[in-house]
């Protein structure tokens, strides 16, 4: 957990400068308030949970500066993201950042060491969020879901049991993200689920993840 907390206390500092310079927002007047416009536009510790939740999955085009909001908004978003079961949902946030442009922010490497050190705790024991969510939101940002994988290969457990029997439903035509963003072939996505071995595959999807690997 130390590690997890240590990567969103590194986005709250390197978002910190940002988020303190004046910033001026305009939005649907629809759905949102003079007030909440108000509240958005100031310091983001001060944005009610209600308005942060409703403002990370939103719409682009409801507001006048997307990418600038959520830059300023990130630092919480991806804290109630990691740390509340309740949070956005990943799927929905990874597509608002590719739409805000994340990977060209200067802010990108502490965006990166909390993907990784949140999927490490993932993995490594229980939590709120499952990892096929976690997936939703990091796949997206990182283009393939390989390297994710590997790593939750190297710590089996029943989550990645039943994981893999749906995927095996789909013959690992598998996409991520809320619009399908990224994925991998199912022939690359059968080489890592290799790795898990025939114990822990049992010989019927062994074989499955055999077949689609060589195909």
């Amino acid at each position: 957990m130390t590690e997890l907390l240590d990567a969103l206390a590194r986005v709250d500092a390197v978002f910190a400068p940002y988020a303190a310079r004046p910033f001026a927002l305009d939005g649907c007047g629809y759905c949102y308030t003079a007030a909440d416009l108000a509240l958005l536009a100031g310091p983001p510790a001060l944005v009610p949970d209600r308005l942060l939740h409703e403002a990370a999955t939103e719409v682009p085009d409801h507001w006048s500066d997307f990418p600038g909001l959520y830059r300023r908004l990130l630092p919480r978003v991806l804290r109630r993201v990691a740390l509340d079961g309740a949070g956005p949902d990943p799927a929905t946030v990874a597509s608002r950042l590719l739409a805000a442009g994340w990977d060209g922010w200067p802010e990108r490497p502490a965006v990166e060491r909390f993907l990784r050190a949140w999927w490490e705790r993932l993995v490594e024991r229980p939590s709120e969020r499952r990892p096929t969510e976690a997936l939703e939101l990091l796949v997206p940002l990182t283009g393939s879901p390989v390297p994710w994988l590997e790593r939750w290969t190297a710590h089996p457990d029943e989550r990645l049991s039943r994981t893999v029997d749906r995927w095996l439903e789909r013959r690992l035509e598998v996409r991520f993200g809320l619009h399908d963003e990224a994925g991998a072939a199912p022939a690359e996505l059968a080489q890592v689920l290799l790795a898990l071995g025939p114990d822990f595959l049992g010989a019927h999807r062994l074989q499955e993840v055999e077949r689609i690997a060589w195909s």
